[in-house]
């Protein structure tokens, strides 16, 4: 079952972000935030971070701490379980300078996230052997053509599931950017640029993620509402553009056909939604690029009104009317849509 989705804070971007947080808050949500980012770093860094960690508490996030050798030495700390109970920390993400005891002492004691972007062969299932409940957590990457290609995030994650792991990953935000680069902070490189809810649809469908969470902080409210809708509905909504003529069409369910092919996703509805008894004059019969959504015309005979999707783009066809798009950076939804699947087109901004 997948979990509400996780959301990221850093001691930078706290105040900005602090009341979308608790807009946001579900029981039972996850937050990320790192305790090793060097230019957060000053006199008073410790306090404001347990400062910072106290009111996510009291909100009622689970926090996830990221943390390295550096990080017990700023909070002046000896052992892994004692900066987690100071911090209020549910799960501590390993980053890099602890031996395999250290995270297995402290995985007897709770919950231990390793870094599933570099995994250490050797240590891996000796933890595991060890500890109940260890997840695996990718790294994100702020610098683009940096984030890991879906080939080989899939041959790394594999061993992970073998042993049983959960796989978590960052998806972009779309609302506050993380600075200095301001590109998005993906763990693979196929989403920057791509809206958070495509994003998050391509991790849980083809990626197959257990959690996901928001690199950049939190996302939108349109974005959050289609999230939503799809973990609770199971309907997956659409943002379109479409002609005046046919914005009727917003709002309304469909069922992709089972027998669609890989080139089109046909409606199954849509002969039924289409304007019974009225003949449907050829217009914008171009060219059908990826993303189209067109509608069979008169000319199609008992094809007329049948809505299709267009996964691959198709010539122009005379019989074939082109009467909306999906916005552009939701295209990613494209490769996600699965035969049988509830959809529901959206208007952007509502």
């Amino acid at each position: 079952m997948f979990r509400q989705l996780g959301y990221s804070v850093y001691l930078a971007n706290y105040h900005e972000i602090k009341t979308q947080l608790i807009q946001v808050y579900e029981p039972g949500s996850y937050i990320f935030t790192s305790f090793h980012i060097s230019e957060e770093m000053g006199p008073s860094y410790a306090e404001q971070m347990k400062w910072m960690c106290r009111q996510l508490h009291e909100i009622g996030y689970k926090i996830i701490g990221d943390v390295s050798k550096k990080t017990l030495k700023q909070f002046g700390c000896e052992t892994l379980w004692e900066f987690a109970e100071m911090m209020e920390i549910s799960m501590v993400r390993i980053d890099y300078g602890f031996s395999d005891e250290e995270i297995i002492g402290l995985g007897k004691r709770m919950p231990v996230c390793i870094n599933a972007s570099a995994v250490d062969e050797t240590s891996v299932p000796k933890i595991r052997k060890e500890v109940k409940s260890v997840y695996g957590i990718h790294n994100f990457y702020p610098r683009p053509e940096t984030g890991l290609d879906e080939e080989y995030f899939t041959e790394i994650n594999r061993p992970l599931r073998k042993l049983g792991m959960k796989v978590m990953a960052f998806i972009p935000g779309d609302i506050f950017l993380r600075g200095p680069l301001f590109e998005g902070l993906p763990t693979l490189e196929k989403h920057r640029g791509v809206s958070p809810f495509a994003a998050y649809v391509d991790a849980k469908l083809t990626c197959g993620m257990d959690e996901v969470l928001v690199g950049d902080g939190v996302i939108s409210q349109f974005d959050g509402d289609r999230i939503k809708a799809f973990e609770k509905e199971g309907v997956l909504e659409l943002p379109v553009v479409f002609s005046e003529f046919h914005k009727t069409l917003y709002g309304k369910i469909f069922t992709i056909r089972t027998d669609s092919p890989r080139w089109v996703k046909r409606l199954t509805e849509s002969r039924e939604y289409s304007c019974v008894g009225t003949e449907i004059l050829p217009a914008d019969c171009t060219v059908r690029d990826a993303g189209s959504i067109t509608m069979d015309n008169s000319r199609y005979l008992r094809y007329s009104g049948e809505i299709q999707m267009v996964i691959e783009k198709l010539p122009a066809d005379e019989r074939v009317n082109v009467i909306g798009r999906i916005e552009k950076n939701y295209e990613l939804l494209l490769m996600n849509i699965r035969n049988g699947q509830k959809i529901r087109f959206v208007e952007k901004g509502e």
